[in-house]
Formats: C-alpha cells, sequence, structure tokens
C-alpha cells in the first residue's frame, strides 16, 4: 500500500520518489548515519532511520530517543504519540488552512515567497522549544492522538 493511493495522486509514483522527498527534507546537512529500525541516534548530525510508510509505524520507531518528533507532511496525517510530543508541520499553506486542528505549523510561506528558509527554520525553533517547555501543547496532544504501532517488518497496510 505504499505508495498511498494519496501519494499516487499528488505524484508520488513510487517509494523511491517519496524517499528522496524526504531526503531532500533534511537540506544539505550531511547524512551521519543510517540507523536500523528503532536504533537509536548516537551522534549529531542528520541521520535516517529505516521505517515502513505506514506514518504511525514510522513515528513509534521514531520516538526511542526522541523528545519532540517533527512531522512534515503533505496531505496532513492526523496522528501523535504517547511517548513523545508530534509536532505538524505543513508544507504547504492549502493544508495548513483546511487541517488547522491537526497542523501545528505552516512553511507555505517560503513557498509564497513570504518569509525565508531561515526565517521559517527560526519560527519552528521557537514553537520547538515551547512545546519543550512545556509552554504549548501539539495539537495531536489536544486531541488525544496517542498512536503506536511497532512494525512487523513486512507490508504495511
Amino acid at each position: 500500500m505504499n505508495p498511498s493511493p494519496w501519494n499516487i495522486k499528488d505524484g508520488l509514483l513510487t517509494d523511491a520518489i517519496e524517499s528522496a522527498g524526504a531526503l531532500r527534507k533534511g537540506g544539505t546537512s550531511p547524512v551521519t548515519a543510517v540507523l536500523d529500525y528503532p536504533q537509536y541516534s548516537k551522534g549529531a548530525g542528520l541521520n535516517l532511520q529505516c521505517t515502513p510508510g505506514n506514518d504511525v509505524e514510522c513515528v513509534t520507531a521514531q520516538v526511542a530517543g526522541a523528545n519532540i518528533v517533527l512531522f512534515t507532511t503533505g496531505l496532513g496525517t492526523p496522528t501523535g504519540n504517547p511517548v513523545a510530543p508530534v509536532v505538524k508541520i505543513a508544507t504547504n499553506s492549502n493544508l495548513a488552512g483546511r487541517m488547522q486542528d491537526i497542523i501545528d505549523g505552516d512553511t507555505g510561506p517560503i513557498i509564497a515567497g513570504e518569509e525565508t528558509i531561515e526565517q521559517m527554520g527560526d519560527a519552528i525553533l521557537e514553537s520547538i522549544i515551547q512545546v519543550a517547555s512545556g509552554e504549548v501543547r501539539t495539537k495531536a496532544e489536544l486531541l488525544g492522538q496517542d498512536d503506536f504501532i511497532p512494525w512487523k517488518r513486512g507490508i504495511s497496510l
């Protein structure tokens, strides 16, 4: 079931294309480690983790050792996790507007030319600090979205 019908509708025809997009989100940082599901990160830098395409199973592995998960989404997966807060960041303002109840941040202003990547990075960092300090709760926390599914190594539906 991956890519999902929604990914295909949006032009992601293969897992390779989806993975390339995910890697691109890492910016220009060099990859410092490739982790298996659910290995802990042992060093600084951009670490990639082998996870299934199913969003909930993926986040379950990512919380191993994480304090906060930044979950970028173009379609609006409504997921949280009982282990670590999941900050959902929309890749476009249309999604952020349609799904205000589950989206914590909107990076669409970068595409619209209203903000720079650096400005948006500063805003996201500030929101992470607010969540980490307990000043702000994520939408998933407020909605009680405590999803947790370990990957069974195989096809996920």
